[in-house]
């Protein structure tokens, strides 16, 4: 059932936002840090291993956080510069590997298989961690094995700042001592259910009957059982900075009524960020496209820090067609696209500042889901 002489890396930049932070003040080096909200209604959306050994974990209340420790550093964070070591990682990865999946800001899966022919897999990922480390000084953790699940699950064992590989014939003996909460996919919901099981160890879990697992969690019960068992047939997914979403609108007149224009950009917007949001996607490239009543098509672009919020991507976009749009003659077409796509969604909303917007972000997601993608506009889209 499982793909046989497959070498998948799996790399997460340790602690990312507070790693990078640590770069531009040492002072921070050694203490209880906590990124996230400075509102004590927000919560932390990242923190060191200083602080999560007084009990604080990602996704917690930060007035709880506060309570648990009086002493942490609490830093608001710049999207911005996370974006930017984001991408210079991102870069130096795609210079040297084959196939390789960007999964999130700070995570990457890459697959070797079939280059230990001409060299040694361990060295050449051992290298290429040495490699971003010296070029970034970023703490980042790597783990090596059959698929991406294995791989994954070595990376949490090697942390912080470690290597490790799983090979073919230790996969078993080496996940079936660890927790549950190790596998992915196992959130604390479906943990505490398979606690009140009786179920501590992967290795008992794998022991579990397919069906019972099938009964109890329907079809991820069947994944988190494989899982369990060493099981992942998933493909790294190409990375491309060419992944995107777009939408276009064709004039049935060509126009230069530019006030119309906007208002449909920013219609556009909204449709394309409650995609992103929908899909767990975030965006750091916006570009901006019109077509001339003369066929000539142009486009700018710009890169952002990573986001799915209407409200800092509307005004990119608006900025980049007054950029754009300086011949004032009739427009045939007009678009927007968001591109470098990468899962992010929750991790952005622990970040962001201000929980009333990402509530009011959550309830209007929740109408259009009910209702359709049209139930609910900014009032200048109407």
């Amino acid at each position: 059932m499982e793909l046989q002489g497959r070498n998948i890396v799996h790399l997460d930049l340790d602690t990312f936002f507070v790693s990078v932070e640590r770069l531009i003040n040492s002072k921070l080096i050694g203490k209880p840090v906590i990124i996230g909200s400075t509102s004590d209604r927000g919560v932390v959306a990242s923190c060191s291993y200083e602080a999560r050994q007084y009990g604080i974990r990602s996704a917690m209340p930060m007035k709880m956080a506060r309570y648990l420790c009086n002493d942490a550093v609490i830093v608001h964070g710049d999207m911005e510069l996370y974006s930017k070591y984001s991408h210079t990682v991102t870069d130096i990865i795609a210079d040297k590997t084959p196939l390789y999946e960007k999964a999130s800001i700070d995570e990457f899966y890459i697959d070797l298989t079939g280059m230990d022919r001409f060299f040694g897999n361990q060295k050449w990922a051992h290298e290429l961690r040495k490699e971003i480390i010296n070029n970034t000084g970023l703490p980042i953790s790597l783990g090596m094995s059959v698929n991406k699940t294995v791989s994954k699950i070595a990376t949490g064992e090697a942390k912080p700042n470690g290597e490790k590989e799983v090979p073919t014939d230790l996969v078993k003996p080496f996940l079936q001592p660890l927790s549950i909460s190790k596998i992915p996919m196992v959130g604390e919901k479906t943990y505490h259910l398979l606690r009140s099981m009786g179920i501590a160890t992967i290795g008992t879990l794998g022991m579990i009957p397919k069906e019972m697992m099938e009964r109890v969690l329907g079809k991820n019960g069947i994944v988190i059982w494989e899982k369990a068992n060493g099981i992942d047939l998933s493909p790294v997914k190409p990375y491309s900075e060419r992944k995107s979403i777009s939408t276009e609108h064709t004039f049935e007149n060509d126009s230069i009524d530019v006030i119309k224009m906007k208002e449909m950009l920013v219609c556009m917007v909204e449709k394309l960020c409650y995609e992103l949001r929908r899909k767990q996607r975030i965006t750091s490239c916006v570009t901006v496209k019109i077509r001339y009543s003369n066929f000539d098509t142009q486009t700018l672009q710009r890169r952002v820090p990573y986001t799915a919020f209407d409200h800092q991507l509307i005004p990119v976009t608006k900025e980049l067609f007054d950029k754009l749009y300086q011949r004032r003659m009739l427009i045939r077409l007009i678009g927007v696209k968001f591109s470098h796509l990468v899962q992010g969604v929750q991790q952005l909303n622990m970040f962001e500042d201000t929980p009333a917007s990402v509530n009011l972000y959550k309830t209007l997601d929740k109408l259009r889901n009910r209702y359709g993608q049209k139930a609910v506009l900014r009032a200048i889209g109407l």
